[in-house]
């Protein structure tokens, strides 16, 4: 039974950056247990004090030294967070001192300063991804002339949280759309979709996964009957292959990664927000 270890993202911040490295880092340890929280504006010595109180009673709890992945840029706030006894990881500390050498200024402790960088044009371009992603989800609209990529995968097979994703992150205007009973019935492309053929991308998963996904969904209904997940996967994978559309499987891939993917495949460069 592997060890639980609490582990706890602070920020001066909403604490996304401390959690998105700290998740990464974790992945790398696979025979502890880890139990996370997150603490986000944590922009005052008072504040610290208060976090590092129940950081250091979860330690007792476990019975084990917590860790902190701290991304508070005030000095005092971090040295009280370290009065909690947990093992402190500044997720900017490595590389501070290597750019401050490099470009030969020394950084400016300001809380929030990242929230400076941000483009209005880049802002108001994630925006309407995002309202393109919610207006083109599940084939509500099929105008697909304004769109940067086109998720195509049977139902609950990952497309809509992809495409939030990709319009959130990137600012890709990204829609999708679900092959149906009757569009899996031939091997080739729907009729709406050849036109955008350039623009494909398609999404399978193990039919075992999909049936527990459905089932969730829709219990014990034909939709979610194993046998119906097995032929609409295969249906789609050999549409897939006949049409030649790239294709990943979910199955065991994160958002992150299936983004990844396919702006990489479809040769889509943009700048992440």
């Amino acid at each position: 039974m592997p060890g639980i270890r609490p582990v706890f993202y602070v920020s001066d911040g909403t604490g996304i950056t401390a959690e998105t490295i700290g998740h990464s880092l974790l992945t790398q340890f696979t025979q502890t247990r880890f139990v996370t929280d997150r603490y986000s504006f944590v922009d005052s010595i008072e504040r610290a004090t208060e976090v590092a109180a129940k950081i250091r009673t979860a330690g007792e709890h476990h019975g084990v030294r917590p860790i902190v992945v701290n991304s508070c840029v005030d000095g005092a706030v971090s040295a009280a967070l370290a009065d909690s006894g947990a093992l402190m990881l500044d997720v900017f500390a490595p590389f501070i001192e290597p750019l401050e050498r490099e470009l030969g200024e020394t950084r400016e402790r300001r809380i929030g300063q990242a929230h400076g960088l941000v483009n209005f044009d880049t802002y108001h371009r994630r925006i309407n991804a995002m309202n393109f992603a919610l207006t083109h989800d599940d084939g509500a609209a099929t105008d697909y002339a304004g769109a940067d990529v086109i998720l195509v995968a049977v139902s609950r097979a990952g497309k809509t949280p992809t495409c939030v994703y990709l319009a959130l992150h990137y600012g890709i205007r990204a829609a999708n759309y679900p092959l149906t009973e009757e569009d899996l019935e031939h091997d080739r492309l729907p009729q709406r979709l050849r036109t955008y053929r350039n623009k494909l991308f398609g999404l399978t998963i193990d039919p075992v996964r999909l049936q527990q996904i459905r089932q969730e969904r829709r219990p014990n209904s034909r939709y979610a009957q194993f046998e119906t997940c097995r032929r609409e996967v295969a249906a789609a994978e050999m549409m897939f292959r006949g049409e030649g559309i790239p294709t990943l499987s979910t199955t065991h891939t994160s958002i992150e990664e299936i983004a990844s993917k396919v702006l990489t495949t479809l040769g889509i460069h943009r700048e992440m927000f």
